[in-house]
């Protein structure tokens, strides 16, 4: 079934002159940080509890949903596709094999090389890209910019956000300011 054309009306203008890239690269890294800082802050629970941190790791908001690791390798695949698609640039293969937090910390991290790896020249013209996307009942095409503002991006924060929202049912000390994330101006006016 063909998804509707989702796109707010402001999305059918042509978009301010501001890079693909800068929509897109520095957006992500500094959502794969925040989950640095949750893998971080979930090993440090577990240690102060007492707990096998095994249970964080597995620990899901539903029976149906995934699990703490798997919104992290989702959140993983959603940010290196996207630009892979973006870019023409084949993104690493990943098994989704993490079990641990030591291992999901070094799956953000292979994310986070990767993305920095990319020029900012890889991602021109990209908002003009065609893009489709088939994934079981999932059908849809865009084009470079409706892909990354309707579905990557939301995506993308969408299992951040539930990674957020497992540990803190888990019992971990997060808000909403680990979500946010540091806050650094001059290195997002750089980007």
């Amino acid at each position: 079934m063909p998804m509707p054309n989702p796109a707010p009306f402001f999305l059918k203008e042509p978009l301010m002159s501001v890079s693909m890239y800068r929509l897109s690269v520095p957006v992500l890294l500094r959502g794969l940080g925040v989950l640095q800082r949750y893998v971080d802050l979930a090993e440090r629970h577990a240690q102060d509890k007492g707990l096998d941190p095994q249970t964080l790791v597995d620990a899901r908001l539903a029976p149906d949903m995934f699990g703490f690791a798997a919104q992290i390798q989702r959140a993983s695949d959603t940010a290196k596709n996207t630009i892979g698609r973006l870019s023409d640039i084949v993104p690493p293969k990943m098994a989704d094999d993490e079990t641990t937090l030591a291992q999901l910390r070094e799956r953000i991290a292979a994310t986070q090389r990767f993305l920095h790896s990319v020029d900012a020249s890889a991602l021109d013209g990209a908002q003009d890209r065609a893009v489709s996307l088939s994934a079981g009942k999932l059908k849809a095409d865009f084009n470079g910019s409706d892909y990354l503002l309707t579905f990557a991006l939301p995506n993308f924060f969408f299992h951040v956000a539930t990674a957020h929202a497992i540990l803190r049912q888990q019992g971990v000390a997060v808000g909403k300011l680990d979500y946010l994330g540091p806050f650094d101006t001059k290195e997002t006016a750089a980007a």
